[in-house]
């Protein structure tokens, strides 16, 4: 297994790289979508959190694609800092709204999410994340919530009595000139629909390219939010999704927290049986206390998972991708962001030295 570090857009530069690679990592996962983006409710030292009902913040600009030469420069730019481009983490809303939508623009959004995976096949970045989602990561409260006061983020209650404004989807602004009123609810069915379509087309270019779609559950893990459905809020509904299209370019994107979030399966049971089919392209970890509509997000040693279980299952199942801390509390100093993420770097460290002590030393006794 090897460990990464995700950074948002505005963290790509040399001091983050090589804050990563001072704190163990060989690879990251980075965002090219800037979640801060005139919004006046995401810190930029943390994760994008927004507000229960408040947006992330403005989507981009639907015309500007990410060109192959600005993947290069980014991905030569790490190379050149000791560390390895393992993914590029969601798609701009920009870029895809209509395509969550089935909207009139989603031909044209069809062709240019097909663009961008060749252009990353060229440049050499093997996966793409995303989230299938109308409502995206929405709901969630934050504050004083984890060990020692430490800032982090939850969920306090059902999110289902307020609609989502029209121009906004994945939980971003895509269209401020929107005309007043919300977005119509959809079907559960409706909503599979189109994640079969956005697949079926997709899937072939990425296989064509060298590129995995990587798919995240829903977090939080709802059957619906702000009146719209999700698609994978169990463990077992990612099973119906890699069915759609077989393919070694149809993968998730692994979210252990999202899992010990979910009310039903086991996360244990969850993580074995899709590493065992080998369709995981990275894992985020988060540990968390609770289940939804009620939890709140923990440090990595403290939660309802076991997180020594969940790597050992990895490791036994030869599991030889990247894991990477997904959300962490704030520490109480002047950079909380580096020392939430140095915290479970050095867990994960410690804890994947003390596996592979165990597989040698069995080893050992095998052949004595």
């Amino acid at each position: 297994m090897k460990i990464g570090l995700g950074l948002y857009r505005h963290m790509l530069s040399r001091d983050y790289y090589d804050f990563a690679r001072q704190a163990g990592c060989t690879h990251t996962v980075i965002h090219l979508v800037d979640y801060f983006r005139q919004s006046s409710t995401n810190p930029r030292n943390n994760q994008p959190t927004g507000g229960k009902y408040e947006p992330w913040g403005v989507a981009g600009d639907p015309e500007s694609l990410w060109t192959t030469s600005e993947l290069l420069k980014i991905r030569r730019e790490i190379e050149d800092a000791g560390l390895v481009l393992a993914a590029i983490e969601n798609i701009d809303p920009a870029f895809w709204y209509d395509i969550l939508l089935d909207g009139p623009k989603r031909s044209k959004q069809i062709e240019n999410i097909k663009n961008i995976v060749r252009r990353m096949g060229e440049a050499a970045i093997p996966v793409l994340g995303y989230n299938f989602s109308i409502g995206g990561v929405c709901g969630r409260i934050s504050g004083p919530l984890g060990r020692g006061g430490a800032i982090t983020v939850g969920m306090d209650g059902p999110v289902d009595d307020m609609p989502i404004p029209n121009g906004t989807v994945w939980n971003m602004v895509y269209d401020q000139h929107a005309a007043p009123g919300s977005l119509p609810s959809i079907t559960r069915e409706e909503l599979w629909r189109r994640l079969e379509g956005f697949l079926e087309e997709l899937v072939p270019v990425a296989e064509q390219a060298g590129v995995r779609l990587a798919a995240h559950p829903d977090d939080p893990p709802m059957p619906t939010m702000r009146q719209q459905p999700r698609l994978v809020y169990q463990p077992g509904m990612y099973q119906r999704l890699l069915d759609i299209v077989p393919s070694k370019s149809n993968q998730l994107e692994l979210c252990v927290g999202t899992l010990g979030e979910m009310t039903e399966g086991d996360v244990y049971d969850a993580v074995d049986q899709y590493s065992k089919q080998g369709k995981i392209a990275y894992i985020h970890l988060r540990n968390v206390v609770g289940k939804v509509p009620f939890y709140r997000e923990t440090f990595i040693d403290e939660g309802d998972v076991d997180m020594i279980r969940i790597l050992s299952i990895l490791k036994n199942n030869n599991f030889d991708g990247v894991i990477l801390p997904d959300h962490t509390p704030q520490m109480t100093c002047s950079a909380p962001w580096h020392a939430g993420m140095a915290h479970t770097i050095g867990f994960v460290e410690a804890a994947l030295a003390g596996l592979g002590k165990q597989t040698a030393a069995r080893g050992v006794g095998q052949h004595s």
